[in-house]
């Protein structure tokens, strides 16, 4: 009689290593590819999936692989960037080793990459490969383990409790910033008092999360004035800071800011750049009584696009789905205005040409149905502002649309945590589904 082999010795493999290199290569080459889409117009939550599905088999690959598949990431980071470090991370955290992520945190202070890869790969992970690793993170002194610790809390939505407390009065700008975003967008208003306090002392990137996450748990004075001081200082937070005031001041006051950027785009010396910024502003706003001045703006090249999206947020009205666009694109510089996070991306990048033409036509057949919607508010995705709208463009709207609408999400219901756009989309589509029941 034949003995057969034990089922383990016959699902053995040998690694074959061209394929285990292609998977390490792919997965940190998709990780940057995802840190670009994830604040991307053009980009909605199916086609995020689609790039997820494609990422996880690689990472699935290689912890196949086992052994072999650590050693090839470890290779990798004869180079380090972000997604070969976010790659040796996630390989390492579900096979519960050690070492590595010990030796990518010593990289933290040096690597520029290496924050933006560990954070990503905590984030990407589900919360049980995290079990226990998060608790040491936590139990860390001031410095580079407590930040990726807390970091780790905010993207999985979990409350670190009296660390937070303790990282806001610490005299490491870092972690006090750290600490900020995660106050805000964890509820806690419990911290509100501390988020206020020493505002006006801090750098600018400490001053703009505490001013947010005091906005996102409810303060409409200090908060607002705080990020309102940013706004109008040159500088990376400044846009940022713009939407925030636009998303949290009333009616009224945020007509106000339209008003005064319009004027200062049309003052002396005014560029472009003026005219981008009130164009976003005015997305930001949703005010219908705008919309003929964006749609002039889309037969200036420079501006076109961007006036496009701006039309979209207000209305609603997909130029691409409607037929809206033209496509004999003219010819335009490219405009390198935000910074993605792993480099200099063109803001309108993927958006599509309008058609001043049929914009204007399809305007002249709507507008009376938008007033009416409206009544003289503002409106998001041609939908009133409320609650629910923001919960509507998270799920239907562009990575773009889908992160404003979740800051809008918790300003309206202060102390709500605030929805994780760039979360791994399997772990989105349950959150909506709980917000839904």
């Amino acid at each position: 009689m034949t003995t057969q082999p034990a089922p383990s010795s016959r699902l053995q493999r040998p690694i074959i290593a061209v394929v285990v290199q292609q998977h390490a290569e792919e997965a940190a080459q998709l990780r940057h590819v995802r840190s670009v889409l994830v604040r991307a117009p053009h980009v909605n939550l199916l086609r995020l999936g689609r790039l997820d599905e494609r990422l996880a088999a690689h990472l699935d690959g290689l912890a196949v692989a086992g052994p072999a598949g650590k050693a090839l990431c470890r290779a990798a980071l004869e180079r380090p960037g972000a997604g070969e470090i976010f790659a040796l991370a996630v390989v390492a955290l579900e096979a519960r080793d050690q070492a590595p992520l010990d030796d990518l945190l010593a990289l933290w202070p040096v690597v520029a990459d290496a924050r933006r890869g560990l954070v990503s790969a905590y984030g990407w992970v589900s919360a049980s490969v995290l079990k226990g690793v998060v608790r040491e993170l936590l139990s860390a002194p001031p410095g580079p383990a407590l930040e990726l610790g807390i970091e780790a809390c905010r993207l999985h939505q979990v409350n670190p409790g009296a660390v937070l407390n303790a990282a806001l009065a610490s005299p490491l700008s870092t972690l006090r910033a750290v600490a900020a975003r995660a106050a805000g967008e964890l509820g806690r208003v419990d911290l509100l008092p501390a988020l206020l306090r020493g505002q006006a002392d801090e750098p600018d990137d400490v001053a703009f999360w505490k001013a947010r996450s005091a906005c996102l748990l409810g303060d409409r004075q200090q908060a607002l004035v705080a990020a309102a001081a940013i706004a109008v200082r040159d500088g990376p937070w400044s846009d940022r800071a713009l939407a925030v005031v636009m998303a949290a001041s009333a009616t009224g006051p945020a007509r106000e800011w339209a008003q005064r950027l319009s004027q200062a785009a049309r003052g002396p010396g005014a560029g472009i750049g003026e005219q981008r910024r009130l164009i976003r502003t005015l997305a930001w706003l949703g005010d219908l009584r705008f919309v003929p001045w964006l749609i002039a703006r889309m037969s200036e090249p420079p501006l076109a696009r961007l006036a496009g999206e701006a039309f979209h947020w207000i209305t609603g009205a997909d130029l691409a789905l409607l037929d809206l666009e033209t496509l004999e694109a003219p010819s335009a510089p490219a405009l390198l205005d935000d910074a993605d996070a792993d480099g200099s991306i063109d803001e309108d990048d993927s958006l599509p040409w309008p058609d001043p033409a049929r914009v204007q036509a399809w305007w002249a057949r709507e507008q009376s149905a938008l007033e009416a919607v409206a009544m003289g508010d503002r409106l998001f995705l041609g939908r009133a502002l409320s609650a629910q709208t923001a919960r509507h463009v998270l799920t239907e709207g562009t990575q773009r649309q889908r992160a404003h609408a979740a800051m809008l999400a918790s300003l309206l219901q202060p102390g709500r945590p605030v929805f994780q756009v760039a979360a791994p989309v399997a772990r989105q589509k349950r959150a909506l589904a709980e917000w839904a029941a």
